[in-house]
């Protein structure tokens, strides 16, 4: 005779089996349907290897292959999927994302956190040329053995969007996939500075040295940061030569070479040139030809190469900029349902280059116009979003349309630094390559520059 114990065991094992449903193949080929439809600015090429689990308690688990994939998924992906999974299944549902590889190391962040890596960031999407050559194959060579590879510290320099970050956040991927629990750590400079700060007033160095002293790969983009930051100069050296000392791989980019770093430590200037330093080019045109392409098929994007190569022809500034112009194009295809053709990408991206006989004083004029604000706010030292980024977007216009310096830049701008400068155009790169919308924005700017 069953016992209540019996009974009740019994009923929970037929709830478990109720909260179970099955996830045939076609049910999900139209949520990843609905989702290239929806938000094409998401999608990649490995969304075909996503393996998808049966819809458990509401909710439906995605297995990925990768933790830089993970990263992207969780951060970029979860509304898209869950809102195309309701759609599709007319459930309240909701997606979730994991992967079976994160056990281990990885690579952290300040806060012990995965770092948020850019699965598009690979070896395998990276495009080669005479530009780049000896940092990638000096990357290549590193990742797959760090530390002894013969070149510590690597130091990779080169003007904005050419590739740096790429070549820095494939390193530690293929490490990653290859070393699953070597400990990495990979941020900004910024990062370390304010790191380096925070310890410093919570009287906590002892815990900040065990952090970045204890990591097997250190991974620092944007390192000419350091520039007169004297303390925080002092400590990176002992935190350099600890590594060092014990074989672990340091990895470095900067603007520029370690001798042009203004204000930085001889014996850091010493330290940075005793590895392999590597300087990356702006792209020619072949090598943005192949870019295009590489990028439209990790998107997924049907584009001729007679609208591939106008695009090289009218963009030959960096890798940013061309990312930023598929993202303007996809983006206009989307809204007026057509195909990228040449007509499109003429409307996208204007005949013809904005002159460089554009003045500063001209695109604040725009700017200010265009986003309400006041020339003496976009001078000022205000930090609202309103303001800040109108400013951003400023510096950024200012830097590719005309002649001047940083440093020039920065003064019409209220006389703010070089690396100030530099920030708001990375920042402004950052957000054209992902953010239709943003990319709008600047169309529409360098339209009314040319008006």
């Amino acid at each position: 005779m069953p016992t209540p114990e019996d009974s009740a065991q019994r009923g929970h094992s037929a709830r478990r089996k109720d909260n179970i449903l099955p996830l045939d193949s076609a049910t999900w080929s139209r949520i990843l349907e609905l989702v290239r439809k929806e938000n094409p600015g998401l999608v990649r090429n490995w969304f075909d290897t996503m393996e998808p689990r049966p819809l458990t308690n509401g909710v439906i688990q995605v297995k990925v292959s990768t933790i830089a994939q993970l990263n992207f998924c969780q951060t970029q992906c979860q509304q898209a999927f869950t809102a195309a999974a309701q759609a599709v299944t007319g459930r309240l549902v909701m997606v979730s994302f994991h992967c079976d590889r994160l056990a281990g190391g990885g690579v952290f962040t300040d806060t012990d956190q995965l770092m948020q890596l850019n699965p598009d960031y690979t070896f395998d999407n990276f495009v080669k040329g005479p530009c780049n050559e000896l940092a990638h194959a000096a990357c290549v060579a590193v990742a797959g053995n760090p530390g002894k590879a013969g070149y510590n510290p690597l130091f990779i320099h080169g003007g904005v969007g050419l590739g740096k970050t790429h070549l820095l956040q494939a390193v530690c991927q293929q490490v990653i996939e290859k070393q699953p629990q070597a400990r990495i750590l990979f941020l900004s400079c910024d990062s370390f500075i304010n790191q380096f700060i925070s310890a410093v007033e919570n009287s906590e160095m002892s815990q900040f040295r065990h952090r970045y002293r204890g990591v097997d790969m250190l991974v620092i983009d944007d390192i000419h940061f350091l520039a007169g930051k004297d303390r925080t100069q002092d400590e990176f050296f002992h935190t350099f030569n600890t590594l060092h000392d014990m074989h672990k791989q340091i990895i470095l980019s900067a603007d520029c070479p370690p001798s042009e770093i203004p204000e930085l430590e001889e014996r850091l200037v010493s330290r940075f040139n005793s590895g392999l330093v590597a300087r990356i080019d702006k792209p020619g045109y072949e090598t943005r030809v192949a870019i295009l392409q590489k990028k439209a098929r990790l998107r997924n994007l049907a584009i001729s190469d007679e609208v591939l190569r106008y695009v090289a022809r009218v963009i030959d500034s960096n890798t940013r900029e061309l990312e930023g112009a598929l993202t303007r194009m996809q983006g206009m295809a989307a809204i007026s349902g057509g195909t990228i053709d040449m007509d499109l990408a003429r409307a996208a991206l204007g005949d013809v280059a904005v002159p460089k006989r554009t003045t500063v004083q001209r695109i604040i004029e725009v700017i200010t116009g265009y986003y309400g604000v006041k020339p003496a706010d976009i001078q000022s030292k205000k930090r609202f979003r309103s303001i800040a980024f109108p400013r951003q977007v400023g510096m950024y216009l200012a830097r590719k349309h005309t002649h001047c310096s940083l440093e020039e830049i920065g003064g019409y701008f209220g006389g703010r630094d070089h690396s100030t400068v530099l920030h708001a155009i990375r920042a402004v790169e950052d957000m054209l390559a992902t953010d239709q919308n943003t990319a709008r924005q600047i169309a529409d700017l360098e339209n009314r520059l040319t008006q």
